[in-house]
C-alpha cells in the first residue's frame, strides 16, 4: 500500500470551519458593540454627579483582561470595561456591573441549559469534554468531569432555593399532576417523583411543584400539597387532571375540597385495554374516543352506555375500571371548549418528561437520587419556556369567577339577555 492511498480523517478537535469563525467574529464584534452602549448609558445617567473640585465623578478606566465566554458557536473573547469613582470608598463608592457580562460568567445560559439535557441524553460527566469539544471547538474549556460535578451541585441547591419559594401571589386555574419514577444506578429503588405544572390566569404553564416522593402514596402528594398551601398558595385551582392514583386524590380533598377532579383518558384508555383481549383492543379504542370526542356531554353518556352495554357482560372488568371514574372523566364538559385539548389529558407532564419516563437506562447514568432529581428539574425549567400558551386563555378569568359552561359555551343568564336586548 503507498502512502498516496492512505487518507487522514479529520479529528473534530482538528475541524475548522470558515463561516463558523466569520459568525463568531461578528459575535465577538456585536458584544463589544453592546457592552459600550452600556456602560456609555451609565455614565450618561450619572453625568450630573461631580467632584469637589467640578470633575466628573464617574469615568471610564480601561479595560479587564480578557476573558473567553463559551456560546454556542464556541468560545468567544471579550473585554468587559471598566467605570472608576473619583470620590467613592468602600460601601459608598459606585460601581458598574455589567448586564451582558456579569462577573465571572464563562458561558452563555444557552449552554447552560445544553449540559443538562446532554446529561440526561446519556453522556456522561467523563466525557463531557469531547462532545463538547466536537460541538464548540477545540477550545471549549472549563467543562471538565470535575466542573460538571460542580454544576450539579449548584443545581441542587437551586432546586431548594426553588422548593422555598413564595408562592403568596400566585393563583392557578389548572393542575396537571403525574408520578415520574427513575432508577438511579446507586439506589435499589426506583425514584418517584411528584410533578405538578399549573396554568395562570393569563393562560401560561408553570413548573409549580417537583419533589421525591414514596411512590405515589397518600402521605406523599398531601406534603407536597401542604407544601403548597404553606408557601402562600392559599386558593387551589378549579380543575385538577391526573389519573387514577388513589393516593393523590384522597390528600387533594383534604387540602383543597372543592378543586374538581378530571382522570386523564389517555391514562384511563391504556388502563381499560389491558383487561381487554388484544383482538378487541382496536374497536374498543375508537368506542373510548367516541366517548371523550363527543360534542356534548349528552352524546358522551350515550357512547358511555353503549360501551358499557357492548363490553359489560363477557369483560366486566373492563367495564368497571371505565364506569368507576364516569364523573370525573366527564368533568371537562363543565369548562370552556378551547380547554378540553388541554383538560383531557396529562400530556403537558407526558410530553415534557417523555425522556425521562421512557428512557430508563438515560436516567440510569445519575449515580443518586439527589443527582437524578437536580438533573431533571433543570431539564423541566429549559422546556418550561417552550411549553404553548392555553388557547383560549381569555376564558380563564370567568372560569376563576365562577362562570357556568355547559358543553363549553359560557351560560349567558335570562337577565343578562334581557339586558343585552
Amino acid at each position: 500500500m503507498t502512502q498516496d492511498n492512505v487518507a487522514k480523517l479529520i479529528q473534530p478537535e482538528a475541524f475548522s470551519d470558515p463561516l463558523t469563525e466569520v459568525l463568531r467574529a461578528g459575535a465577538r464584534a456585536l458584544l463589544a458593540q453592546a457592552v459600550e452602549a452600556e456602560v456609555a448609558a451609565f455614565l450618561a445617567g450619572h453625568a450630573n454627579r461631580q467632584t469637589e473640585d467640578g470633575r466628573q465623578r464617574l469615568v471610564r478606566h480601561g479595560h479587564r483582561p480578557e476573558r473567553k465566554i463559551m456560546t454556542g458557536l464556541g468560545p468567544v473573547p471579550v473585554r468587559a470595561p471598566r467605570v472608576r469613582d473619583r470620590t467613592g470608598a468602600g460601601e459608598g463608592r459606585i460601581r458598574f456591573t455589567s448586564a451582558i457580562l456579569p462577573p465571572y460568567a464563562r458561558r452563555s445560559k444557552s449552554l447552560a441549559a445544553l449540559i443538562p439535557i446532554l446529561y440526561l441524553r446519556g453522556i456522561s460527566s467523563g466525557d463531557f469534554e469531547d462532545a463538547l469539544a466536537a460541538l464548540l471547538g477545540p477550545d471549549a474549556g472549563g467543562l471538565s468531569a470535575s466542573s460538571i460535578a460542580r454544576l450539579k451541585d449548584a443545581w441542587s441547591d437551586e432546586h431548594v432555593r426553588w422548593s422555598k419559594r413564595d408562592l403568596s401571589a400566585k393563583r392557578y386555574v389548572y393542575f396537571w399532576v403525574d408520578g415520574i419514577h427513575v432508577q438511579a444506578r446507586l439506589e435499589e429503588d426506583a425514584q418517584c417523583l411528584l410533578v405538578i405544572i399549573g396554568a395562570t390566569p393569563d393562560g401560561k404553564k408553570e413548573l409549580v411543584g417537583l419533589t421525591d416522593g414514596v411512590r405515589e402514596s397518600v402521605q406523599s402528594w398531601r406534603e407536597l400539597l401542604l407544601d403548597l398551601r404553606r408557601r402562600g398558595l392559599s386558593i387551589g385551582p378549579e380543575l385538577a387532571v391526573a389519573d387514577g392514583a388513589l393516593g393523590f386524590w384522597q390528600a387533594l380533598e383534604e387540602v383543597w375540597p372543592q378543586t374538581r377532579g378530571q382522570r386523564c383518558w389517555v391514562h384511563k384508555t391504556i388502563n381499560v385495554l389491558n383487561k381487554l383481549p388484544k383482538s378487541l383492543q382496536a374497536k374498543a379504542t375508537r368506542g373510548l374516543q367516541e366517548i371523550w370526542m363527543a360534542e356534548t356531554k349528552k352524546e358522551a353518556l350515550v357512547a358511555f352506555d353503549a360501551f358499557v352495554e357492548t363490553y359489560g357482560v363477557k369483560y366486566d372488568k373492563a367495564v368497571a375500571c371505565l364506569v368507576k371514574d364516569r364523573e370525573a372523566l366527564l368533568a371537562f364538559y363543565d369548562f370552556p371548549a378551547e380547554h378540553w385539548k388541554h383538560l383531557r389529558t396529562t400530556n403537558p407532564i407526558e410530553s415534557t418528561f417523555a425522556t425521562i419516563r421512557h428512557r430508563t437506562v438515560r436516567a440510569k447514568g445519575c449515580l443518586s437520587n439527589k443527582t437524578a432529581l437536580a438533573m431533571i428539574f433543570k431539564l423541566a425549567q429549559a422546556a418550561e419556556k417552550s411549553w404553548r400558551r392555553l388557547d383560549g386563555h381569555h376564558h380563564l378569568p370567568k372560569v376563576i369567577r365562577g362562570v357556568t359552561f355547559t358543553d363549553g359555551v359560557e351560560v349567558v343568564s335570562r337577565q343578562a339577555q334581557a339586558v343585552a336586548a
